[in-house]
């Protein structure tokens, strides 16, 4: 485990131009990865197969493009992007709502070691003890937006905590990307909206590569 200060020069870029930058991360894997680009992929833990499958292949194909997938480890749309990740053999950035001695959720401690084993990193700004509670989530959402340069919503419901991390991004000046989804499911009702509202609908790598250039 490595401690990356503020003032350190290994600290991310990114999110030193974010509100409330954590002080310091503790840091499992490569730290270099936190200064290349990177797209945050973001979701419902309650994901449809759709969501699940879409996850998985805008992260795969962006990693074959060196592109970095950011996401929160958590079940659902997040496990599927790191997931992808990992099969491209690319690089992921698991951004934890707890310390790095309480893995959560407890099944994906597996899947984190094979994170670092491609290149990957686990991070947190919490002490290695610390338990996840329910507000350190919305929290850490900051980071998972800041570090990217920009996001992508495969599936949110009408309230849901995928919207945070999107109010964070916009807030950061960071891009919106969202994969449509099926009017009749619930788990679209919050990507549809962010189409409405103005977030660019993507339904392939390019639209959002474009993007970064």
């Amino acid at each position: 485990m490595k401690i990356i200060y503020q003032a350190q020069k290994e600290y991310p870029r990114k999110l030193n131009t974010i509100y409330a930058p954590p002080a310091k991360l503790y840091v499992l894997g490569d730290e270099s990865i936190l200064n290349k680009p990177s797209i945050a992929i973001v979701g419902c833990r309650q994901a449809t197969d759709y969501g699940k499958k879409v996850a998985f292949r805008f992260a795969y194909e962006l990693s074959k493009q060196g592109i970095i997938i950011v996401s929160g480890l958590a079940r659902g749309i997040d496990y599927c992007a790191h997931l992808g990740a990992v099969k491209a053999n690319g690089k992921t950035i698991a951004v934890l709502g707890s310390g790095l001695n309480h893995i959560y959720p407890k099944e994906h401690q597996g899947f984190c070691k094979e994170i670092i084993q491609k290149g990957g990193a686990i991070i947190t700004e919490y002490e290695p003890k610390e338990k996840p509670m329910p507000m350190h989530f919305p929290a850490r959402n900051r980071i998972i937006s800041g570090l990217s340069n920009g996001i992508l919503v495969v599936e949110a419901k009408q309230k849901s905590g995928t919207l945070i991390t999107v109010d964070y991004a916009l807030d950061q000046g960071k891009d919106v990307f969202v994969i449509p989804g099926n009017i009749t499911n619930e788990n679209s009702y919050g990507t549809n909206e962010l189409i409405k509202q103005g977030a660019k609908l993507v339904t392939n790598i390019g639209d959002i590569l474009e993007e970064l250039k």
